[in-house]
């Protein structure tokens, strides 16, 4: 078993502590990117069967994403302009999601409604081509990019193969696991259909990546709808927590590794609350009363095995993308270990390019061991990356532990992440 799935701390010696030398340095690598190829690009990398048929769609094509038609879109497939972004900004690996057009989706496919049957043939040509041109991508960087792999859940042998085709292919990220919305005509995520999946990536050390965002029923485009949805997106996000914890997944599968990324983290320690709640009335022992929940829960605690709580701790992990400072209190219940800050490049909610100001902002007067857990050591652990082959990087762009040290007294007049926002301590997310 992994020290990923075990939960080890990442601590450093009181005697021996590079933290603590004159001009020391963190290795940031941020849990939460997201790349692309721009939409053309994607051609080389379908199967030549497809040619005709991109060539007609592509030529028809409206991107509705006003970032992907700006001049800085090229952040997405550009190595050399992101490299460069990325370190001015301290950063120096990366853990990438997608964010363009994949060749036949309607839209980014984080967001996108699962294919109907007539569409499956297509969309998973068009995963296949993202993913191929991911591992070319992550190449041009070696060692500092976990590309994550696309996946659809409406063939589950298909998705099955094509995480060891990603896998086999150098993708370090683990696979994006898709939503299950009302309305998708997809089992709910905590289905033993899905089984199968679980296995492989456990099998492979495959950590699943649920993002905020791709869980979301289609609400339309009106305004109250779209401001419905920002307030609904993260909660429809986080049922992927316990549909698989309920569903007994991670006592079927003990090295399964899931992450939760993009959705806040203050909300954790509650929702753990609750769950483990639900969990002790559900499960009612010989040595208890029954309770009237337990009638609704026959058979559960055999099915699920741990509860919630410690579930959390063995397997679960939150990409906490621009974590804000009334979340940081809330650390040691979230789990020192289970923290991975994200900056969300090159999304405007990100943090580019003042991530160094917001991780001041988030973890200023924190002993430095902590800091560099949740900014850099946790995610080397759940994606791999070698921090001994980053020192070189971070020793020249990461920032200082004195400048994360010093509390932000003011944020960048222009930032428009909400790792800034006036108000932030009243949102639990």
């Amino acid at each position: 078993m992994t020290a990923a799935h075990r939960g080890d701390r990442t601590t450093a010696s009181p005697t021996s502590d590079p933290l603590a030398a004159p001009g020391a340095r963190y290795t940031v690598i941020s849990a939460d990117c997201h790349a692309g190829a721009d939409l053309l690009d994607y051609r080389p990398y379908l199967p030549s069967r497809y040619h005709e048929e991109f060539d007609a769609w592509a030529a028809t094509y409206v991107n509705p994403h006003e970032d992907l038609l700006a001049d800085t879109a090229d952040r997405n497939w550009n190595s050399a302009r992101r490299l460069a972004d990325l370190e001015a900004d301290g950063i120096v690996g990366e853990v990438v999601f997608p964010n363009t057009i994949p060749p036949f989706f309607p839209s980014a496919s984080l967001m996108a409604p699962a294919p109907t049957g007539e569409e499956l043939a297509l969309r998973w040509a068009g995963l296949g081509a993202h993913n191929r041109w991911l591992a070319d991508f992550c190449a041009q960087a070696p060692g500092r990019r976990a590309g994550v792999a696309q996946i659809l859940l409406n063939d589950v042998d298909e998705a099955v193969r094509e995480v060891r085709r990603a896998r086999e292919a150098g993708l370090t990220g683990g696979i994006l696991l898709p939503g299950t919305p009302p309305g998708s005509g997809l089992p709910e995520l905590h289905s033993p259909v899905y089984d199968p999946l679980w296995a492989v990536c456990a099998e492979l050390g495959v950590p699943v990546n649920h993002h905020g965002g791709s869980a979301s029923p289609p609400l339309g485009d009106e305004p109250a709808a779209r401001a419905v949805f920002m307030v609904e997106t993260t909660w429809f996000s986080h049922r992927a927590l316990w549909h698989l914890v309920f569903g007994g997944a991670f006592r079927r599968h003990p090295d399964l590794t899931l992450v939760l990324t993009e959705q806040g983290s203050g909300w954790i320690p509650g929702v753990l609350d609750m769950l483990d709640y639900y969990h002790g009335r559900l499960v009612a022992s010989a040595a208890r009363a029954t309770t009237a929940e337990s009638r609704f829960g026959a058979g559960l605690a055999d099915a699920m095995g741990a509860s919630p709580g410690e579930v959390w701790r063995a397997n679960c992990y939150v990409g906490a993308s621009f974590m804000r400072p009334h979340e940081v209190p809330l650390r040691d219940r979230i789990g020192l270990d289970k923290i991975m800050w994200g900056s969300d490049f090159p999304h405007d909610e990100g943090t580019h390019p003042y991530s160094r100001q917001a991780l001041r902002a988030a973890y200023a007067g924190l002993p430095p061991a902590e800091v560099a857990a949740m900014t850099g050591a946790n995610a080397a652990r759940v994606y791999g990356f070698d921090l001994a082959a980053l020192a070189p990087v971070a020793a020249r762009v990461g920032p200082t532990v004195e400048e994360i040290a010093e509390p932000l007294k003011e944020p960048p007049a222009d930032a428009t992440s909400p790792a800034f926002a006036e108000g932030a301590a009243l949102r639990v997310w």
